[in-house]
């Protein structure tokens, strides 16, 4: 076993992503040692790199595999799971959701294919300034954590990113199945609070529509 490998399981890092600057902390002497120590664990096949300047011990090394969403957050810092990932998760959907899906800021998509370790796909939404975290949530998965979209959130996430019109609401709702009485269960609150976020006029409208398309069946 190379003298890295055994560093990072002496420090309990056996199932975390690893950075560039924590190996730094980790490691003495200069930084071609670090950089030959870090080589000589990916030639042995102990270490994987994620991307670059990010690695996680390979999987017969691993104490517990990290959670996919925290892989997530690893290879896009400042991202949130949203979409239909943050859905499934939330039980609003009834069907796995085979790929990790994110919103990322800035304006570039983006896609990770870390083979055994899952597809991970990010997404940049038109927001308005401050708003990119309103109704996402910090959740622990093995110790480490990782944000998640409120599944109301996550919902108009998807509506935004398909740019799709308040007339395909009820289509969209039923193709999925999300049930209607989780939607009529959202506080009008959280409604409002969502109204903020979007920067195009045509996701208010949206929201508006959704929200009373609910009322109806809420009131009966």
């Amino acid at each position: 076993m190379q003298t890295l490998t055994e560093k990072l399981i002496l420090a309990g890092w056996g199932g975390r992503v690893i950075s560039k600057a924590q190996l730094a902390r980790l490691l003495d002497g200069t930084p071609q040692r670090r950089y030959n120590l870090v080589n000589r664990a990916l030639q042995h096949g102990e270490l994987l790199q994620l991307r670059r300047g990010l690695y996680l011990l390979a999987p017969h090394l691993q104490s517990q595999p990290p959670h996919p969403f925290v892989l997530a957050q690893a290879l896009q810092p400042g991202s949130y799971i949203s979409f239909e990932t943050a859905l499934r998760f939330h039980g609003w959907i009834p069907e796995a959701v085979p790929v990790t899906l994110s919103v990322v800021p800035g304006r570039r998509r983006l896609e990770v294919n870390l083979r055994s370790l899952g597809l991970f796909r990010f997404y940049p939404l038109a927001l308005q300034a401050g708003h990119l975290l309103a109704a996402v949530d910090r959740h622990t998965f093995t110790g480490q954590t990782a944000l998640v979209a409120q599944p109301l959130r996550a919902l108009l996430d998807m509506v935004c990113l398909r740019k799709l019109e308040d007339t395909d609401l009820p289509m969209l709702t039923q193709s999925m199945r999300i049930d209607a009485e989780l939607l009529q269960q959202t506080p009008a609150s959280a409604w409002q609070a969502l109204q903020q976020v979007y920067a195009h006029k045509r996701m208010n409208t949206i929201t508006t529509s959704l929200q009373k398309m609910m009322q109806p069946v809420h009131a009966a």
